[in-house]
């Protein structure tokens, strides 16, 4: 199934935006099959490099895992202060702090402004933006996570050990 909503900058992308190869997860922050994939797509923007861009779009399972509505909240307040990425790391390294008091203490920890992210916390503008991309996921046959798009095609093998990388360097010929 093809990914419904191309990729603009209105997400969150880290890399070579002239890249041969775009990689969109659908993630939830307080998800554990997200928490082991976090490794192997950080290791992707490294093994990969120039040849690719990272897409993170939110898909939280607030059925499932009560805390990741906030914590994809407390991303979008970092994004406005350009510290998405900085924030998406913490979130992963520490995914079982995800009480309020704990995303505090991340934002300060990667030098945010902590009036203005509590301040943007309850910003609707940023549960609107969570709202979208988990939206657009539903439209592109999201129905767990991470679920993954490379260049705007889903990816139906498994992610875990080198599975990706694998596909991503037979697919389109880069080297690791």
């Amino acid at each position: 199934m093809p990914l419904a909503i191309p990729v603009s900058n209105l997400d969150h992308t880290w890399g070579n935006s002239k890249a041969a190869i775009e990689l969109v997860e659908y993630g939830d922050f307080q998800c554990p099959h997200c928490g082991r994939a976090y490794p192997l797509v950080k290791e992707l923007k490294y093994t990969f490099k120039d040849s690719i861009k990272l897409v993170f779009r939110h898909f939280p399972l607030t059925r499932v895992h009560p805390q990741a509505m906030a914590a994809a909240v407390a991303a979008e307040a970092a994004a406005v202060q350009d510290k998405f990425w900085e924030m998406h790391d913490m979130l992963f390294d520490n995914q079982a702090y995800l009480n309020i008091e704990s995303l505090l203490s991340y934002a300060e920890t990667i030098g945010l402004d902590i009036a203005k992210f509590t301040d943007d916390l309850q910003d609707s503008s940023l549960h609107d933006k969570v709202e979208n991309d988990f939206m657009g996921g539903m439209r592109s046959g999201v129905n767990g996570t991470p679920t993954f798009f490379v260049n705007g095609e889903r990816y139906e093998g498994s992610w875990e050990g080198d599975n990706l990388a694998r596909y991503i360097e037979e697919q389109f010929g880069v080297k690791q």
